[in-house]
């Protein structure tokens, strides 16, 4: 394995964490390499984030169209063809991944499809998909590899209707009955779209709630807006084994009470959370410390083995591309010298996109009171904004968590119809840390549902005037 030549920094995996990671570290005139076995742009990109919003938005128009009747317009969906909104999510993101190669060449980044790994400190070894091995000079090494979907060791492998995310986003057929067994945002998401595309839908999930890493609040609001649609939930309950018939399946599951409960399908979704890919890439030899299927980070993504960094995914929780996206450039920053707050100091927003939608940052109202924090709780119900009702789009609510002592927002929680999109009105004002008094003299525009934001900060103080 011959060494070809010198790169300041490389970056391994090609994931929303690892291209923009390498594109800054471009711009900040560092030459630069990055790897990636797949396709650009990783999971969130071809497998996760973009294709299956690409889904949702057919499935929420199939609902907007069942709805339209109450708004005097007689419409239905005669039918559904799932292989072209199949074709719709895949061709999305085609056209991103695309886009991405475009960004690389255009900022000077040298792309090599490969798999990469790391044979000694301040070396990267390549290995093509022909066998072709080369090895570089790279004192620099960013791993941004990301992760991969769990599976239940239990299940046969070889069984098409178990289903991962990407066969739930690939399928060509709608199965009849679907069990989903993990009701976080992948399972809670893939319910929503075939239970709109006319799917029977049972979420099986171990935790004493539906989103459970959600405040105790909206998980309950999400779990009475899925079951009015007909999703069947049943937390509290652990899978237990499958029997697989030629024609069904039939799923065994244990409740908390320790009684059995058996549930016949024809097609299971395994969505029960995520790995980090830190196999083959030679991390052991190096002696790269990692903790429960993710690499030990510093700050700014530094490792215990000087010259190697970890970001995204592959650096454990919350895996989420916006985050990974802020690690990687805060790591680049720092390796430059610059003066920069690191990504874990950063207040970081999750969405999920079913329908309702939900969107958090900050500490839920059960972890302030852990923190030993005094707070007051706000909230808005979108049944008394004027905009929602017009929509239709009433079911939801905002919730704000805040500072007694100093009026700071420590946590804003809100289900609802496109809430995701207004989430960083919370997350801009928290940044900045402004007090509750700053954001009730802030002027929302008047009919728009981001005033249930202002209403549920000002409630909070008990000065809301439309609750």
């Amino acid at each position: 394995m011959a060494t070809v030549s010198d790169f300041d920094i490389a970056v391994i995996g090609g994931g929303p964490g690892g291209y923009s990671t390498a594109i800054r570290a471009a711009q900040l005139g560092f030459s630069t390499v990055l790897v990636e076995s797949a396709e650009l742009g990783g999971v969130c990109l071809n497998w996760g984030c973009i294709p299956t919003k690409a889904l949702l938005h057919c499935a929420e128009l199939i609902a907007d169209i069942g709805s339209a009747s109450q708004f005097g317009i007689e419409a239905s969906v005669d039918s559904i063809d799932l292989e072209a909104m199949v074709r719709h999510s895949r061709q999305t993101a085609g056209k991103l991944s695309k886009g991405v190669e475009f960004l690389l060449r255009k900022n000077k980044v040298t792309h090599l499809s490969g798999h990469g790994s790391i044979p000694e400190k301040g070396k990267l070894a390549v290995t093509t998909s022909t066998g072709e091995q080369q090895e570089y000079r790279v004192p620099h090494i960013i791993v941004a590899t990301g992760a991969r979907l769990k599976q239940l060791p239990s299940l046969p492998s070889d069984d098409s209707r178990i289903w991962d995310a990407r066969a739930a986003m690939t399928a060509t057929t709608r199965p009849d009955h679907l069990v989903v067994i993990g009701a976080g945002a992948i399972g809670v998401e893939f319910a929503s779209f075939y239970s709109d595309i006319g799917a029977q839908v049972t979420l099986v999930e171990a935790a004493d709630r539906v989103v459970p890493t959600e405040d105790p609040e909206i998980s309950e609001r999400m779990a009475k807006a899925l079951a009015k649609r007909g999703i069947d939930c049943r937390t509290r309950t652990r899978f237990a084994s499958m029997d697989a018939m030629p024609d069904s399946l039939t799923v065994n599951v244990t409740k908390s009470d320790g009684s059995d409960g058996a549930i016949a399908c024809d097609r299971l979704l395994v969505a029960v959370g995520v790995d980090g890919n830190i196999e083959g890439m030679g991390l052991e030899a190096l002696g790269l410390d990692t903790d429960k299927g993710s690499i030990v980070t510093g700050a700014y993504g530094e490792t215990n083995v000087a010259g190697v960094y970890a970001i995204g995914d592959v650096a454990g929780a919350p895996w989420l591309a916006h985050k990974a996206v802020h690690e990687g450039i805060a790591c680049i920053e720092h390796i430059a010298g610059m003066d920069i707050k690191p990504a874990g100091e950063r207040l970081i927003p999750g969405c999920i996109y079913a329908r309702p939608q939900i969107a958090s940052i900050g500490l839920s109202e059960p972890a302030a009171k852990a923190a030993g924090k005094k707070i007051k709780v706000g909230r808005f119900d979108l049944t008394a904004n004027g905009k929602a009702l017009a929509a239709g789009h009433s079911d939801g609510l905002i919730k704000t968590i805040v500072d007694q002592q100093t009026g700071e927002l420590l946590g804003a929680h809100m289900i609802g119809h496109g809430v995701s999109e207004q989430i960083q009105g919370f997350a801009l004002a928290m940044g900045a840390e402004i007090t509750t008094e700053e954001f009730a003299e802030t002027v929302f525009p008047h009919p728009t549902i981001s005033e249930a934001m202002h209403e549920a900060v000002l409630d909070a103080e008990g000065i809301a005037v439309n609750h």
